[in-house]
């Protein structure tokens, strides 16, 4: 892990909580231009499947998938049966130093984005949720 002098939560930021399963939710973070961005790939999620919390300083990314691939012959006899259900979570540690309307979010062909500033306000923290664009 690298370190940043002076961005105690920043370096926090790289340490998840719960590992993706199977290579899921990669995240990229960067800083860029007075923020930091997440860049979260996603791939077979949709917009609606993912949801994003902000409960005491930690920000969690959360996508739920249900799929079901059926093929049959022209009999109506399966041939191949695909089934994928399951829930994906990350969560990352941000500082108490954030609210809702810090954090913007956009999902887009697989890629979910969240941009926070660097430099924010120490609020009290309630359970909130990110609205997606």
């Amino acid at each position: 892990m690298r370190y940043y002098p002076g961005f105690g939560f920043f370096n926090d930021l790289f340490n998840d909580y719960v590992s993706p399963s199977n290579g899921m939710l990669k995240t990229d973070i960067r800083e860029k231009d007075g923020n930091y961005e997440l860049n979260m790939e996603m791939p077979g999620f949709k917009k609606e499947d993912v949801k994003i919390e902000l409960n005491d300083g930690t920000l969690t990314v959360t996508a739920t998938r249900n799929s079901h691939n059926d093929e049959s012959d022209d009999k109506g006899r399966v041939i191949r049966k695909e089934r994928y259900e399951g829930t994906f979570s990350r969560s990352f540690y941000i500082g108490d130093r954030y609210k809702q309307s810090d954090i913007k979010a956009s999902f887009d062909n697989g890629e979910l984005k969240i941009t926070l500033p660097t430099e924010a306000q120490k609020i009290e923290q309630t359970k909130q949720y990110i609205s997606i664009e």
